[in-house]
């Protein structure tokens, strides 16, 4: 199969009919499935899918709302095209610009295409002005070179899509996980529509979550592969400067001089013992990461499979 388009739904009832309506007239001449997964919807929405599902769906239940990351990983592995899409759910991408992402990924050579909203029709508050604040923070921070971190609209090769391990919110770092893979990405503009029925499931309340996953990915991305390296320095610098502070101060002591009462004493006892735990820490990480790889047979790197690309 050449395409399968991943769409997770939450509470989209009135966006059903439409949302398989525009897919099967944008799609037409591919040979495509569509997945869709329905996220814990708690409205009428399963009832829907089933009403205006064509011959070529699969519909996926999640027993409860795991959000979005969870939805795409359980689509992308059900799918069984060359290509994946994801999209979202709520008409706000096109399907119309899927085909000429596929011509585009083919011809770029890429592993990864993403969509760029070029109009994006979201309120300037609450959306597109944080959005515009994360993507140049996440740019500057990853140097990923993707402008919209946010859009769902992408195409994948079905290699690089299964092996992204989505889960929490990571569906947004999609760039940055390609990039930890190892894998080759570029971007489109794509059109963006406003959003006719429902209500947006994304509230301001979403950036401490995003905050918290960027940190994580950003030491992944550095000291992954060998965090030892991370809190082995930390704690060597932090451990040293303690021991100085200490062998200043007994220094002190035996020329006479009073230290119980000196701050700086217990800075260098607090920084001694702070190297100490770092240095653990990273022996730990390190013994994790090595068991990681070899309980189960990973290898630290990937081979570039030249057969699926001609195939594709």
């Amino acid at each position: 199969m050449e395409l399968s388009v991943v769409i997770p739904v939450f509470n989209e009832e009135k966006n059903i009919f439409s949302l398989f309506n525009e897919i099967t007239v944008a799609l037409a001449g591919i040979e495509y499935e569509i997945i869709i997964v329905d996220d814990g919807s708690t409205d009428n929405t399963v009832e829907q899918i089933h009403n205006y599902k064509t011959k070529n769906t699969q519909i996926v239940l999640l027993n409860k709302n795991y959000g979005q990351s969870a939805a795409l990983a359980a689509g992308i592995d059900m799918s069984k095209g060359k290509l994946i899409a994801t999209m979202d759910g709520d008409l706000q991408n096109d399907p119309t610009d899927i085909p000429i992402m596929i011509n585009e990924i083919k011809k770029r050579g890429v592993d990864v295409l993403f969509g760029r909203r070029i109009e994006r029709k979201d309120n300037y508050i609450f959306r597109k002005l944080p959005s515009k604040i994360a993507n140049k923070l996440i740019h500057f921070l990853t140097n990923v070179k993707i402008h919209d971190f946010g859009c769902t609209l992408k195409i994948f090769k079905s290699g690089i899509a299964k092996n992204l391990k989505l889960y929490g919110e990571l569906h947004r770092f999609i760039p940055l996980l390609v990039q930890l893979y190892g894998g080759r990405m570029s971007e489109i503009d794509v059109s963006h529509h406003s959003r006719k029925f429902g209500r947006s499931k994304y509230g301001i309340g979403r950036t401490f979550k995003v905050l918290s996953d960027l940190i994580f990915l950003i030491f992944l991305q550095k000291y992954g592969k060998s965090p030892m390296h991370f809190f082995g320095t930390l704690g060597s610098l932090t451990f040293l400067v303690g021991l100085f502070i200490n062998i200043y101060l007994i220094i002190i002591k035996i020329l006479g001089n009073d230290i119980g009462t000196r701050p700086l004493l217990y800075v260098g006892i607090f920084l001694t013992f702070v190297g100490i735990q770092l240095a653990t820490t990273g022996f730990i990480a390190e013994y994790l990461m090595r068991t990681y790889y070899e309980s189960q047979s990973k290898k630290p790197y990937v081979l570039l499979d030249f057969n699926q690309e001609d195939k594709q």
